[in-house]
């Protein structure tokens, strides 16, 4: 059903760094780029994720409530992801471990923007 979601940013260029060693430990690459928008995904595969300097030309901002989950492959590739987002100018929101019952692990983390975000995996 989603094909991509978008988050806003003030500066592309800072936030392309950022999504773009998310994207390459994802295995994924930009699919789509103009002046004002960069995506990345795989065309035809799983959901992908957008920028975007806001189209009014107002500042972005950032959704209460608002989170950008990231499947990955196991609990090796949550830490990874966490700390590739820390060192790219990211934010800690929550260190990797397992939540509830223990079948769910996530590291949690915001962008340069605020945008949050979290990697994650259900380990059986």
């Amino acid at each position: 059903m989603i094909g991509y979601v978008t988050l806003g940013t003030s500066d592309l260029t800072r936030a392309a760094a950022f999504y773009d060693a998310i994207a390459a430990e994802l295995g994924t690459q930009r699919m789509f780029v103009t002046e004002t928008f960069i995506a990345w995904g795989t065309p035809g595969g799983a959901p992908g994720i957008g920028l975007t300097l806001p189209f009014d030309g107002q500042p972005p901002s950032v959704g209460n409530g608002v989170m950008v989950a990231l499947a990955a492959a196991d609990t090796a590739q949550v830490d990874r992801l966490y700390a590739l987002a820390i060192a790219h100018g990211g934010s800690d929101e929550g260190a990797p471990g397992y939540r509830g019952d223990g079948e769910f692990y996530a590291g949690y983390f915001r962008d340069p923007d605020g945008n949050k975000l979290n990697a994650f995996v259900m380990v059986a």
